[in-house]
């Protein structure tokens, strides 16, 4: 399996990691550990406002009373604010520590699996909206065949919409791929050119004794913190866009859509980060939980007769 775009070697980072003192990365580590906990924690309640909304809208169909469309205005705004909040303290931790975002030891081995540049890739959003939209249709699809009546929600997108939402799939397209040719070339230098020098030294200080080991290596350890701060700045304004480039494209798909369809939507993207985050965790848990049994239980006896 190929590596993510946004690889750079574990070994580099943990290399950095351990030039400092435990303090240190420790004080380091737990504000953005901690704003991503913070940041799950209003997304749920985010999504279970959403979905209540999304209930008193449909079931006002068959009343008088129910969100109006000023009131749905009012959610979606708040939602998104929430999502600039979110955005402007990442900047921060960008700015502090851009490897750690990078490569965030918060997030579960699925979610890690998925990251593109510290983050979702902006074109799942369209994934997210088409998916949930044909659902939606086909739930509506008796009742808008018997009495012609639409629910409004996004399986009533119309041709309009679905021309704009189109042109601008196109458009983030493009902005992903110019950004991920962007980061190559610090990655290529990374690989190339320092990581070679370094792998040579690693070699070399397997092979000599201990005291050695040790004034050599804080040597090196200082070497691979300078030839990864000559790129930090250049990895610090990439993931600077690319976060630009995932609230934009959030943004722009929520100003395509009506108000309840822009609640409907972001209950699919809420829903979608909660619920891989969760079944990332899980399965971390379960895959610890038989590993420490299979240590427990020791190596499996060979029950192959004997020759």
């Amino acid at each position: 399996m190929t590596s993510a775009p946004h690889a750079i070697p574990k070994l580099v980072l943990g290399l950095v990691h351990e030039s400092k003192s435990e303090s240190e990365f420790e004080s380091e580590h737990m504000p953005f550990s901690k704003f991503f906990k913070d940041w799950l924690k209003v997304q749920d309640q985010d999504l279970h406002e959403l979905m209540a909304i999304a209930t008193a809208h449909s079931e006002s169909a068959q009343s008088s009373t129910g969100p109006t469309q000023s009131h749905l205005s009012e959610h979606v705004s708040r939602v998104m604010s929430h999502y600039g909040n979110y955005y402007r303290d990442k900047l921060e931790a960008i700015k502090e520590n851009v490897l750690l975002v990078l490569s965030p030891d918060w997030l579960s081995k699925l979610e890690d699996a998925f990251l593109w540049i510290g983050g979702w890739r902006p074109t799942i959003a369209f994934h997210l909206l088409y998916s949930k939209a044909g659902l939606q249709f086909e739930e509506s699809l008796p009742e808008l065949l018997t009495s012609g009546v639409t629910a409004g929600d996004l399986g009533d997108l119309s041709s309009q919409q679905l021309v704009q939402v189109d042109e601008l799939q196109r458009k983030t397209i493009r902005e992903e791929r110019k950004l991920t040719e962007s980061l190559a070339p610090i990655k290529r230098q990374l690989l190339t050119r320092s990581w070679s020098g370094f792998q040579k030294t690693i070699t070399e200080l397997t092979h000599s004794n201990e005291s050695t080991q040790k004034s050599e290596f804080d040597s090196f350890q200082e070497r691979v913190n300078k030839a990864l701060a000559l790129k930090e700045h250049g990895l610090q304004e990439i993931l600077v866009l690319t976060d630009e480039l995932r609230y934009k494209t959030l943004k722009s798909v929520v100003d395509i859509l009506s108000p309840i369809q822009a609640v409907h939507f972001l209950i699919a993207t809420t829903q979608h980060h909660l619920r891989v985050h969760e079944w990332g965790i899980k399965k971390d848990e379960d895959d610890k939980t038989e590993r420490e049994a299979r240590g427990l239980a020791g190596p499996k006896p060979d029950n192959k007769p004997k020759s």
